[in-house]
């Protein structure tokens, strides 16, 4: 799943829904997202609790997000991952990001038996500064 293929193919796409983007500077989900928006990514931020973060508009779910998104790059704890990569397949993301210490290897399963492309445990943020 995290091979420099898969990561690689991902950093081409555009659009990344941030679910669970903290209004909070210091949270890796607040700091990450902007890195990426500083980067040239186009970020939607996802989070029931707000509806704008860092002036980036919000949304409280991946169904409410008018536009495409590519990349659904998620900073929940394992136990809620498997209903947002539910919504990352019913929207046609073409890849889910699980952040450092995020681990749910049975949204994995069904997520790559739906071609989406899958990374597990690791930072975007990180891996980018790494290319």
């Amino acid at each position: 799943m995290n091979s420099k293929e898969t990561i690689n193919k991902i950093f081409t796409m555009k659009s990344i829904a941030v679910v669970g983007m903290s209004p909070n500077p210091e949270r890796p989900s607040h700091y990450v997202a902007i890195y990426l928006k500083e980067n040239g990514y186009d970020i939607i931020a996802v989070n029931p609790g707000h509806s704008e973060i860092a002036g980036i508009k919000s949304y409280p779910s991946l169904l409410d997000i008018p536009s495409k998104v590519d990349t659904v790059d998620i900073f929940r704890r394992p136990e809620h991952v498997m209903p947002i990569v539910i919504e990352a397949i019913k929207i046609k993301a073409k890849a889910i990001w699980l952040q450092d210490g995020i681990i749910n290897e049975e949204a994995a399963k069904i997520a790559t038996s739906k071609n989406l492309l899958f990374v597990i445990n690791d930072c975007m943020l990180r891996r980018h500064q790494q290319l």
